[in-house]
């Protein structure tokens, strides 16, 4: 056979299989945008869809953890303080969509209880109650008062622990 068309093959091979990863793409990312509609955020609507094997997993959008105000309810506190994008994450009610995501693809520790040297940050907190954590021991404070806010407002019951 000709070098010319064995080339010629090859590349048409590659093409074709090129093809059809971009199109694999393609869906995965619009199932990315159709999670991104059950965002609840007010400065950006945001999906994450987790593959593995060539099927969809798991997939989150951000927004405020679940049984907790939502921000088109109390307001954006970014907003409010005039946070620029990309900074002061722990500044915010909601989780991100790829945090919210990875949670529901670890659904083992829904109804579990968590014991920890010292109260949760907000950061913790929000992903905790997203992940179905029923109670929360803990040990020493610390000042966060969004944590506090949205661990009352949740399920979630906590409980100082003493000897």
């Amino acid at each position: 056979m000709n070098k010319e068309i064995l080339r010629n093959i090859c590349l048409d091979k590659v093409n074709q299989a090129r093809r059809k990863m971009e199109a694999k793409d393609m869906n995965y990312m619009e199932l990315a945008k159709v999670a991104a509609t059950g965002s609840t955020c007010l400065r950006r609507k945001v999906g994450a869809v987790i593959v593995k094997d060539g099927k969809a997993v798991s997939y989150g959008y951000n927004g405020a953890p679940v049984g907790c105000s939502l921000c088109e309810t109390t307001g954006c506190i970014r907003q409010k303080m005039n946070v620029p994008s990309g900074e002061r994450h722990e500044l915010c009610r909601a989780i991100h969509a790829e945090q919210k995501a990875l949670i529901k693809a670890t659904e083992s520790v829904k109804g579990a209880e968590l014991y920890c040297t010292t109260f949760p940050c907000v950061i913790c907190a929000k992903l905790l109650i997203e992940a179905g954590i029923s109670k929360i021991y803990y040990e020493e404070g610390y000042a966060d008062n969004l944590s506090d806010q949205m661990l009352a407002e949740s399920s979630v019951k906590v409980v100082r622990y003493t000897y």
